[in-house]
């Protein structure tokens, strides 16, 4: 993972060289991964930010606490580690500006730059125009190579262990709570198994983290309740989404089922069946060629068909980061290339009732689309596993 993320880096610079960027400063925990290899485990910087210097026709620099220094000396590949102290002359915005030089212009990800780096350039450095880098790097990011396809094909099945995790843990009078512990554990479980203590791979935690999101019952119209301690009824849809839990190796997919618990009414079936039906629409018709919004409609076909209506967009692409570029939604006309990674989801919402649920994570091919993630696509019901 190292060589490839070096490889990232020339190809940056060639992009900064050619858009007469003199020298970009990287701060989204995604974008350092992407580029130097490493990244923190809070995703949160508590004001106390990480930072990758780039110019097109020099060595990266990499700018960061004093305290993280010996774990991101062994995650990178960089070799100019410019360390920061909390006060005094060694405080970050002392030694970053050593960094950065006299740049009038300074290439920033203006949607993500942290709130302490964005202050401390309208208040110190109110001369230096600060220009975005994003859309670069969001282009390369598009195109996944075999490699990064590999880890998602690997965060695929750590996902699908979570799913049979959580369906084995269904059932009437069980608190939810219970379902989520198993998929914590069945997650981190197969996550070890993918991985070494050697190396880069050393510091790469298998804890499958984050806050479950769970609901059940007519809680389902929700979308993102979480896990509680709320027990579980004969009859109750039950709802997985997986979208801030399966990842591995910094690779984030999309991944949601519905289960019912022990049989389900006519109208809820009638309601995931056509949620189901949509998705398989919209994961048909991706292939080389076609717009993201074509692949929206495609969905959007089967709900009309059906007497829904709904606002979702169909799928987003998927990587690094929770939401990459493309978007399977109206109105967005990229054209799909092989390499492109995608959650595509089927979804409506009845409020106060149930809805219906689906998501899968795939991969554009030469003649279509593969799936990375992998559990029945049907109407699932608890004591019934696949």
């Amino acid at each position: 993972m190292l060589d490839e993320a070096k490889d990232r880096h020339a190809r940056f610079q060639q992009k900064l060289a050619d858009a007469g960027i003199e020298v970009a400063l990287i701060t989204d925990e995604a974008s350092i991964g992407y580029l130097a290899g490493f990244w923190g485990y809070l995703s949160v910087e508590f004001g106390r930010p990480t930072a990758l210097v780039v110019r097109p026709d020099a060595a990266p620099v990499v700018v960061t606490p004093l305290m993280e220094s010996e774990m991101v000396g062994a995650m990178t590949w960089v070799e100019d580690i410019v360390t920061w102290e909390d006060m005094g002359n060694t405080h970050w915005v002392h030694v970053l500006p050593t960094v950065l030089g006299d740049a009038s212009r300074v290439a920033v990800e203006k949607g993500t730059l942290p709130a302490p780096l964005r202050n401390w350039f309208d208040d110190q450095m109110p001369g230096t125009e600060l220009t975005d880098v994003s859309p670069i790097l969001g282009a390369m990011r598009m195109i996944k190579s075999p490699a990064e396809i590999e880890v998602m094909r690997q965060a695929g099945q750590i996902a699908g262990a979570m799913m049979g995790a959580a369906h084995g843990a269904l059932a009437a009078d069980v608190p939810e709570y219970e379902a989520a512990l198993a998929v914590i554990d069945a997650g981190t479980r197969k996550a070890a198994g993918f991985l070494t203590d050697r190396g880069w791979e050393a510091f790469v935690s298998p804890m499958i983290q984050g806050l479950q999101i769970m609901q059940s019952g007519s809680d389902t119209s929700m979308v993102h309740r979480r896990a509680s301690v709320k027990r579980l009824a004969p009859g109750d849809p039950v709802y997985f989404c997986f979208c801030n839990m399966a990842q591995f190796k910094l690779y984030k997919l999309g991944f949601d089922r519905m289960f019912f618990i022990e049989h389900a009414s006519d109208d809820a079936i009638r309601v995931q069946q056509a949620a189901i039906d949509a998705q398989q629409a919209a994961i048909a018709a991706i292939r080389p060629g076609v717009t993201a919004e074509s692949v929206a409609e495609a969905a959007n076909e089967v709900y009309r068909a059906r007497g829904y209506e709904t606002g979702y967009r169909t799928g987003r692409s998927i990587g690094m980061s929770y939401l990459e570029a493309p978007e399977l939604k109206a109105g967005d006309r990229t054209v799909l290339q092989p390499g492109m990674t995608f959650a595509v989801d089927g979804g409506i919402s009845l409020d106060g009732q149930c809805g219906g649920r689906i998501g899968d994570s795939v991969v554009v091919t030469e003649t279509g689309c593969d799936y990375l993630t992998d559990y029945p696509r049907e109407i699932l019901y608890s004591g019934q596993l696949p």
